[in-house]
């Protein structure tokens, strides 16, 4: 219950009902915030209770100092969770293994409980094993019940053991769409206290794209799943007053680009200037203008610029596809009189105070692409071909390569280095984006038209965001023109984008790995790093989706769509790009008379119940969870073995070896566990020793219950890039290997840590820059800690993998500003000595700790390490040795 010291509980009529709300206008100095700082002002009145949350936090925020840097801890309580299906399992074992460590302390288990609404869209399972025939969906669907049986079968008894949660079953859409058209509120209500209480939506989600809902005007961002387990348990988010990127937008997008040039353009911009731990705000009188689909594909794209929220506020456009959507009267109602009443309604006249300012004409923007494996690495694709040719001499081994591969129908076809392999319509980035998704539809139709086909080495696939995808292509009557081209209906999923692309066809497959060819993936997603879309494929490109199309009929990267024609019409006449690009007049037209509110209402009319599959699943019954010892799917956690009521005293770290030595922009899909397992790797041995068919591992994504698995998978990325295992000729050995320091032996991480826990030493892990991009993985943190990693050292951190870090217990240090293990002269044999961390247990909160790296010859290299852990209530969390267990032993307390 809020003290309400300063005065700002009021209310708010709206019709016939009346809400009780936390005015801002109450509080001097709140109302010249940007939009972002008013959402957590707001928060904090409503949620203030004089210890954890105080009066001093609402003025702090009033007294906002833009150009300062961030100091201020506040803490913010998230009016929701939304997650998805590989990083909720984990969760939900984690929550039922709380459950039993209650139990254990002597509290009540039932304590374990969402309190805030909690709300799980299996998004993430289903593989593109089918593709290019019209039962593509069913098929694909069957293999996706098939080989996750066990963990639908565990989230259907979440859902119905725990209250306030709820699930989304598979086939529905991409969580960050489903929350976009359906989930999210835009303003929440809730009962207490006899009254009803309204306030803005905001969220946390457990995918770092959960981002996409800013387009709507919802403060939300990607956290880990276990701060994720934390928010849905009560507690506020820690976090540092941050400063507030003015992002002006003008002009409006010319005819041939489309919002994905927009996104690429605008990630550009923001990486380059620097945007890690702030928030992005667009404003300005070119806001109106854009969309509330392009809103959303620039806000999905935070995670790649690097900030931590990018949103649009709230105006006539926002209420608009809140009702185009199905919400209710009331609801559209509510959410336009509750900002104009608190000053959260966008004026276009206004310019709030920034911290910093960009400017983009959006006139200015040209077709682009990114790539080859990072989302930020734009080019115009008029530079398309040029630069392709200069990455591949980077990527390639030896000289360029060709070989052919014999089809079904027994023809010989040839197979190239650059050749497009895999061309994927995929992810919520775009799909949520009717202009690019009947764009590509139409580009195809033209394709048709003239007699051009998709080249017969590319996988294609179509994945939309959502249902209703499909009922405007139909509507439209389009779906024949996507499948003449081999882009028919594989799922309702993020597919390709995270890895579930599937594999290539043995012949293309068996010709690129006995070749050693250098393949390309064009995908419609948002990611791109290196060995996320298919083991085959080794450089990734990012574009929207006519130009996935596009370059499904040129069949290469090494291709001028300017200069060089995509085939030749029925009277042998050259067809190039421009000849069959859809003209924006007309997908306009489209987007205005296939899309109908009725299409939303009629798939959203019961999205929990699920379809047959779905509803024929047993269900377990019982408050607590019965586990199968058996199963290599769902296991009990391991997190709170002998954990006792009083924390352990945090222990100095002496005689650690280095488990990794990693250079720049290592992601978490390089630490995470992704993708497919193989069969002579630890978790594929794992699970053969366990009696389970090399068929049906499936991935590792599947399998997050099962930290046995996820430990073993755990920095095995085959892109995996580890120095300790570089070769006198500058080689290093690819993949989830290291150097075993006791013996000098090549071997796997996994195997590694085995041996330094068996005999008793510490781990430490030494990186570059931006250690920790990428999506939000839990298991990036989770599986560093349980492979016995103490300290990860580097020059710097993403923001969620570092906040995941501590929240397993795993202390994040940077070098001394400027330095690198390279110029300190660390080569990763060292043994390293870490002292101070001790401290934390006493209550203090050190910036710096004394590091000294011994090296064989008795020398030593010492420096004094960065401490990020920046809040104290990240230090409170530390110092329990996790996030989870902080809370679990505050529920029992």
């Amino acid at each position: 219950m809020s003290v309400n010291t300063l005065g700002s509980k009021s209310t708010l009529t709206v019709g016939t009902k009346e809400y009780e709300i936390f005015r801002l206008g109450a509080v001097p100095g709140l109302e010249r915030l940007p939009y972002s700082l008013k959402i957590l002002a707001e928060a904090l009145l409503r949620t203030e209770d004089g210890a954890n949350i105080t009066a001093d936090h609402v003025h702090a925020l009033a007294a906002w100092d833009p150009t300062a840097e961030p100091d201020t801890e506040i803490q913010f309580t998230p009016a929701r969770v939304v997650m998805q299906d590989f990083t909720g399992v984990p969760c939900v074992v984690d929550l039922a293994t709380m459950r039993e460590a209650v139990a254990e302390l002597g509290g009540d288990p039932s304590a374990i409980n969402p309190l805030a609404p909690a709300e799980l869209v299996i998004d993430h399972s289903v593989v593109i094993d089918i593709f290019g025939r019209r039962d593509a969906l069913d098929m694909n669907t069957a293999l996706e019940y098939q080989r996750n049986r066990e963990r639908y079968q565990f989230l259907r008894w979440g859902q119905t053991a725990f209250d306030n949660f709820k699930v989304v079953p598979p086939g529905t859409g991409i969580v960050h769409q489903v929350n976009l058209e359906y989930l999210a509120r835009g303003v929440m209500t809730k009962d207490v206290d006899g009254l009803t209480q309204a306030y803005p939506d905001s969220c946390v989600g457990t995918d770092s794209h959960t981002t996409m809902i800013n387009g709507l005007g919802v403060l939300g961002w990607g956290v880990g799943g276990i701060e994720a387990e934390a928010a849905m348990l009560g507690q506020p988010v820690s976090m540092l007053i941050p400063k507030v990127v003015g992002f002006k937008l003008t002009g409006a997008i010319p005819a041939g680009a489309t919002a994905t040039d927009v996104v690429l353009t605008i990630t550009e911009m923001l990486r380059a200037h620097g945007v890690v731990g702030k928030f992005v705000e667009f404003y300005g009188e070119g806001v109106g203008a854009v969309p509330l689909a392009n809103r959303a594909t620039i806000g999905n794209m935070s995670p790649e610029f690097g900030s931590t929220a990018a949103i649009f506020p709230i105006d006539s456009v926002t209420i608009d596809y809140l009702r185009l959507t199905g919400r209710t009267p009331d609801q559209v109602a509510l959410v336009e009189a509750y900002c104009k009443e608190q000053g959260l309604w966008h004026d276009p006249a206004r310019e709030p105070v920034f911290s910093e300012y960009l400017e983009l004409d959006l006139s200015t923007v040209v077709p682009s692409i990114a790539g080859p494996k990072r989302p930020q690495d734009r080019v115009a694709l008029s530079e398309s071909k040029p630069q392709f040719e200069k990455a591949i001499e980077t990527v390639r081994t030896g000289d360029a390569k060709a070989a052919t591969y014999v089809n079904e129908a027994g023809e010989s076809v040839p197979l190239k280095d650059g050749d497009v392999v895999i061309a994927s319509i995929t992810s919520c980035t775009n799909t949520s984006n009717p202009s690019v998704m009947l764009a590509a539809a139409l580009l195809a139709r033209n394709a048709n038209a003239k007699g051009l086909s998709s080249k017969p080495w590319v996988k294609t696939s179509m994945a939309p965001g959502s249902q209703v995808v499909t009922d405007y292509y139909e509507k439209a009557g389009l779906w024949p023109d996507l499948e003449a081209l081999g882009f028919h209906l594989v799922g309702y999923g993020c597919t390709t984008c995270i890895g579930n692309s599937g594999p290539l066809p043995e012949p293309v497959s068996g010709a690129v790995n006995d070749h050693d060819l250098t393949v390309v993936s064009v995908l419609s997603g948002n990611r791109n790093f290196e060995g996320r879309i298919n083991p085959d494929v080794k450089m990734n490109y990012l574009a929207s989706p006519p130009l996935v199309i596009a370059y499904a009929l040129a069949g290469t990267m090494d291709h001028d769509f300017e200069t060089e024609p995509l085939g030749q019409d029925s009277a042998g006449n050259d067809v190039f790009l421009k000849d069959i690009w859809p003209d924006p007049s007309e997908v306009e037209a489209i987007v205005q008379s296939a899309i109908t509110q009725e299409m939303f209402e009629k798939d959203y009319a019961d999205v929990f119940a699920g379809d047959e599959r779905w509803r024929g699943l047993p269900t377990p019954e019982g408050s607590t969870f019965e586990w199968d010892d058996a199963s290599t799917y769902v296991r009990k956690a391991p997190y709170f073995d002998g954990m006792g009521i009083e924390p352990e005293p945090v222990q100095d770290i002496a005689g650690a070896r280095v488990l990794a030595l990693l250079g720049d922009s290592v992601t978490t899909d390089h630490i995470s566990p992704a993708g497919s397992i193989k069969a002579d790797s630890p978790a594929g041995l794992y699970l053969a020793s366990h009696g389970v068919d090399r068929k049906d591992f499936n991935s590792y994504g599947s399998r997050r219950g099962n930290h046995e698995v996820m430990i073993r998978g755990t920095f095995a990325n085959i892109r995996l890039k580890n120095l300790l295992l570089a070769g006198e000729d500058g080689s290093v050995v690819e993949g989830g290997f290291t150097r075993n320091l006791l013996t000098g032996e090549q071997t796997t991480i996994y195997d590694a840590s085995v041996a330094y826990q068996e005999a008793g030493i510490p781990l430490v892990v030494l990186a570059g820059k931006e250690y920790g991009s990428g999506s939000s993985r839990d298991w990036a943190a989770k599986g560093t800690s349980l492979l016995g990693v103490r300290a990860v050292i580097t020059e710097s951190f993403e923001r969620i993998h570092r906040s995941n870090l501590i929240g397993m217990g795993v202390i994040p240090l940077q070098f001394p500003a400027g330095e690198s293990a390279a110029s300190l002269g660390l080569d990763g044999t060292e043994t390293f000595d870490i002292t101070g961390i001790a401290a934390f247990s006493a209550g203090e909160h050190p910036r710096t700790l004394p590091v000294t790296a011994t090296k064989a010859d008795g020398s030593v290299i010492a420096f004094d390490a960065v401490v990020r852990i920046d809040t104290p209530g990240e230090a409170d969390y530390f110092r329990n040795g996790g996030i989870l267990q902080y809370v679990l032993r505050s529920l029992v307390s």
